[in-house]
C-alpha cells in the first residue's frame, strides 16, 4: 500500500504543471535567496534541462536572476528612487560595518553601484574628508548628503534597471582617475571564475576601475558566494580584500581562504 501511494505521490511530481513547478521555485528562492540546479531536478523528479529552461522563463521575466548552476532572488526595485529598498539590509549592513576600517581622511575612492555599497555609503560617519567618484545614481544620491566629501558622479548611458551609467564615456573619466581604494559590489563570486557580471558593459567599467585603483575591495552579500554569470570582470588574485556578513572563519568561505583570498 505504502507503495502505492509513494508511486502516485512520485506520477504527480513529474507531471507537475509547469505554473505549478515556477510556483514552487519561486516560494524556495524567496526562502532561501539562491537555488541550485541540480538540487531542484532531484526535489521535482525532472531533468536538469527543464530546469533550466524554467529559470530562464522566470529570469526573461524579471522574477529571478539565472546564472551558472542556478538562481538567485532578483532584488526588489521601489517605485520612489529616493526610497531604494534594500535585500538583507541587515545583512549588508554587517558587511558595511566591516568596510568602515578601511576608511581614512584624505582617500580617493571609487565606489561601483550596487545596494550593498548603497547600505555601505549610509554609514560612512559624517567627520569622514575624502573624494569618492561613482557612477551609481543611487550612492550619489546618498552621498550628496554627506557634509565633508567631494563627490564626483560619473555620467554616461543610464542602465535604468540597475541605475548606473555605463559606456566608454565611464571607462574614459576612470581611466584618468587614481584611486587608494575601490569598493567593488560583486554580482557573483566563486574561486575558480572570480568575479563576473551579467552584462558585458558593467564587467568593462569594473575592469577599468580595478586598473586605476590601489586597491581592490569586494563587498560580498553572502548570497552571491559560488555563482557564476557570463561576463568576467576578475580574478580573485586581483583583490585586496574581500569582505562579507560571514565571519572569515565560516566553512562557506573555506574554499576562499584556501585560494589565499585575504577575507575580511
Amino acid at each position: 500500500m505504502h507503495l502505492v501511494v509513494s508511486l502516485f505521490q512520485l506520477q504527480i511530481t513529474t507531471n507537475m504543471l509547469k505554473a505549478e513547478r515556477h510556483t514552487y521555485i519561486l516560494k524556495k528562492i524567496h526562502e532561501e535567496l539562491k537555488i541550485n540546479t541540480i538540487d531542484l531536478a532531484k526535489e521535482l523528479q525532472i531533468s536538469e534541462d527543464t530546469v533550466r529552461r524554467d529559470l530562464n522563463e522566470l529570469h526573461n521575466k524579471g522574477k529571478l536572476v539565472k546564472v551558472y548552476g542556478g538562481a538567485f532572488l532578483e532584488e526588489e526595485k521601489s517605485t520612489n528612487i529616493f526610497d531604494i529598498q534594500i535585500l538583507n539590509e541587515d545583512k549588508k549592513i554587517a558587511l558595511g560595518t566591516k568596510a568602515l576600517s578601511l576608511l581614512s581622511d584624505g582617500q580617493v575612492i571609487i565606489m561601483s553601484g550596487g545596494t550593498t555599497n548603497l547600505a555601505f555609503s549610509k554609514l560612512i560617519p559624517s567627520e569622514l574628508k575624502a573624494t569618492i567618484y561613482t557612477y551609481s545614481l543611487s550612492i550619489a544620491m546618498q552621498l550628496s548628503q554627506h557634509p565633508n566629501i567631494d563627490l564626483i558622479f560619473i555620467g554616461g548611458k543610464l542602465q535604468k534597471n540597475a541605475m548606473v551609467t555605463i559606456g566608454m564615456d565611464v571607462v574614459q573619466v576612470l581611466s584618468n582617475i587614481k584611486a587608494d581604494i575601490c569598493f567593488m559590489g560583486v554580482s557573483s563570486i566563486n574561486v575558480k571564475s572570480g568575479l563576473t557580471e551579467k552584462g558585458y558593459e558593467v564587467s568593462i567599467v569594473k575592469k577599468a576601475m580595478i586598473q586605476v585603483s590601489d586597491k581592490v575591495v569586494a563587498m560580498v552579500d553572502s548570497s552571491k558566494l559560488d555563482t557564476k554569470m557570463p561576463h568576467a570582470v576578475c580574478e580573485l588574485n586581483q583583490l585586496h580584500s574581500i569582505i562579507t556578513d560571514l565571519s572569515p572563519k565560516d566553512q562557506k568561505l573555506k574554499e576562499y581562504t584556501t585560494s589565499g583570498a585575504h577575507l575580511i
